[in-house]
């Protein structure tokens, strides 16, 4: 990345931190003043140690009185300090963490918003790596810009003031030689942005690795690859340790290369003060209140190179989140987009162009008409549209020229909520939310219990569901609650079963079910989709005998369409799938 550019994208990504803390301007306000008196009251403890120095400065010449008052003060002082610094830490920590729960919510509202497209062409652990590491690093960083940095500059400003009034000479001279660590700090910083920016990315990379391989351990497993998967692991690890160490080191040149700068401005203000209190310009107490000036003076130099480095991670981090957030949402509704209610289910396809790869054409002037309450059945080899279409009879996806009308209206023109609370799907990827085998079932809709042990008899899901530990009560967590793939189908069919929705889309429904009842949740089907408009996507042939149509595609097209008795006859590409499955 360029130079030009990197100073862009970080400018960009502060300036959006700063559109989120905005929000918070009140409680920032009382940050800044909290901030304000805690360095007020810590720089006003150097000048009472000073005059209780100045009580004690001659042999017989100690005023008691007066260091006993001055220690009163200090400690009333310190004790107000302390309590002002806490409230301060208080409101720092409440401004992130507030903060950081807006970004959460609005990269998790994204990720609900994205269109399909994103989600399937990018690896799901490293979007979930943006929202959960890369905002914890976040968090972090600006959690120390916040303690730091406020007091930081408040700090400099005051004791800038309080040693002006002691010393204006000496004062220029510090001025004039703390900055040199900032251009020190300044240097080390703008090469770590870099190595934090490859850290971060390769942290992605190695949580979608893990999420990928732990989900599918026994294919793993199965085929022997443990060794190929470790090398592959080894890897990216090393690559991310490489990147690591190098932000680590870089970063960590920063605090010592400042306080040697700053202590040699320190030793260069003792020279000087000496020189002044040996020709009468200050007192002993004065120095001494100088001297601790100069101290914290150059220390939120020291703090705020370290935050600068916290900072760098902590941007390339946010610019990560940020591009999440700002990737193109779906297409949203037309302005006065129609809401589907109950719909008749005639189906019209006209024209339709689509590709997931624009140089990789898929469906090509694709043509269908689909009367109310007819069963269409969708049968061919593997990739030739089948599910493609599915999608976009759901407006998953949109087609690229052409349209596909719903009783008489293009679903481009509709409320994706109603068009998609009018069709009932089941898939042949099951999906069950962590929760009850009963709030798995009423995903759907609201239902009373003698609904859902309705639905799930005619899913065939009873009887197994009766058998569990706590029935329908039983918690279905991250193993699926022990759960066989099949038994998860017959629970996504009784989610459906409960629905009855106006129209249905089966994508091999029953692929994961055994023959026998598959038998019976077919008959069941049946009775789901006597007057209702279905799509039947299978490759068992011997499921969709009973179809109204049955589209055969091959290449985004379709080859033959009819019924099976008609295809039969015809003895073109259905037939032979037919014999495939049947003749041996």
């Amino acid at each position: 990345m360029a130079k030009d550019a990197k100073k862009k994208v970080q400018w960009k990504t502060v300036k959006e931190v700063l559109h989120y803390i905005r929000r918070y301007r009140f409680l920032l306000v009382l940050s800044i003043l909290l901030a304000a008196v805690t360095v007020v009251l810590t720089l006003y403890v150097p000048i009472l140690v000073g005059h209780a120095i100045d009580c004690a400065v001659g042999q017989g010449n100690v005023d008691y009185d007066g260091i006993f008052e001055n220690l009163i003060r200090i400690c009333i002082v310190v004790a107000a300090t302390s309590v002002a610094q806490w409230c301060m830490n208080i409101i720092h920590n409440r401004i992130t963490y507030q903060v950081i729960r807006d970004i959460r919510s609005e990269a998790y509202e994204k990720i609900s918003h994205m269109p399909l497209a994103f989600i399937d062409s990018h690896s799901h652990g490293e979007i979930v790596s943006r929202v959960i590491a890369d905002v914890d690093q976040f968090a972090d960083g600006l959690l120390v810009g916040f303690s730091q940095l406020f007091t930081g500059v408040v700090t400099i400003v005051g004791t800038l003031i309080f040693m002006l009034t002691i010393q204006p000479m000496i004062t220029i001279v510090v001025v004039v030689l703390t900055p040199l660590s900032l251009f020190a700090a300044s240097f080390i910083a703008k090469r770590t942005y870099e190595m934090f920016r490859k850290q971060s990315q390769t942290r992605g990379e190695q949580t979608a690795f893990i999420n990928e391989i732990v989900g599918n351990q026994k294919v793993v497993k199965a085929f022997s690859r443990e060794e190929e998967v470790l090398e592959t692991f080894g890897e990216i690890n090393d690559r991310l340790e490489k990147y690591a160490l190098r932000a680590t080191f870089f970063s960590s040149l920063v605090n010592p290369t400042t306080r040697f700068v700053n202590n040699i401005v320190y030793a260069a203000v003792c020279l000087a003060g000496a020189f002044s209190v040996v020709a009468g310009y200050m007192s002993v107490g004065g120095l001494s209140s100088f001297l601790s000036y100069a101290n914290q003076y150059t220390k939120p130099f020291n703090e705020i190179s370290g935050v600068i480095t916290e900072l760098q991670n902590a941007l390339a981090c946010a610019d990560r989140i940020f591009s999440l957030i700002h990737e193109p949402s779906e297409v949203p509704d037309i302005p006065d987009a129609a809401v589907l209610r109950s719909p008749a289910g005639q189906v019209d396809i006209r024209g339709v162009h689509f590709s997931y790869v624009p140089e990789r054409p898929l469906i090509e002037n694709f043509h269908l008409s689909v009367k109310p309450g007819q069963r269409v059945a969708i049968v061919g080899p593997t990739g030739c549209g089948k599910t493609t279409l599915i999608n976009l009879l759901m407006r998953f996806y949109d087609v690229n020229q052409g349209e596909i009308l719903l009783d008489g209206v293009d679903i481009r023109h509709m409320k994706r909520d109603s068009l998609r609370e009018s069709v009932g799907m089941v898939l042949q990827d099951t999906w069950l939310m962590d929760g009850t085998v009963r709030e798995n079932i009423a995903m759907g809709r609201e239902a009373t219990d003698d609904e859902i042990k309705e639905a799930a008899r005619a899913a065939h899901a009873h009887s197994f569901i009766k058998r569990l530990p706590q029935g329908y009560d039983t918690v279905i967590g991250e193993d699926k609650g022990g759960l066989s793939q099949g038994q998860r189908q017959l629970l996504c069919i009784a989610r459906v079963m409960l629905r009855v929705p106006p129209m249905l889309i089966l994508d091999e429904a029953t692929s994961s079910i055994d023959t026998r009842t598959e038998m019976k949740i077919q008959s069941a089907f049946a009775r789901l989709m006597e007057g209702r408009t279905s799509f039947i996507v299978a490759h068992r042939l011997s499921t969709i005998k009973e179809a109204d149509m049955i589209l055969v595609m091959r290449n985004g097209s379709v080859v033959e369409s009819g019924n099976h008795e008609i295809l039969l006859s015809q003895n073109g590409f259905y037939a032979k799938l037919w014999n495939s499955q049947f003749i041996a």
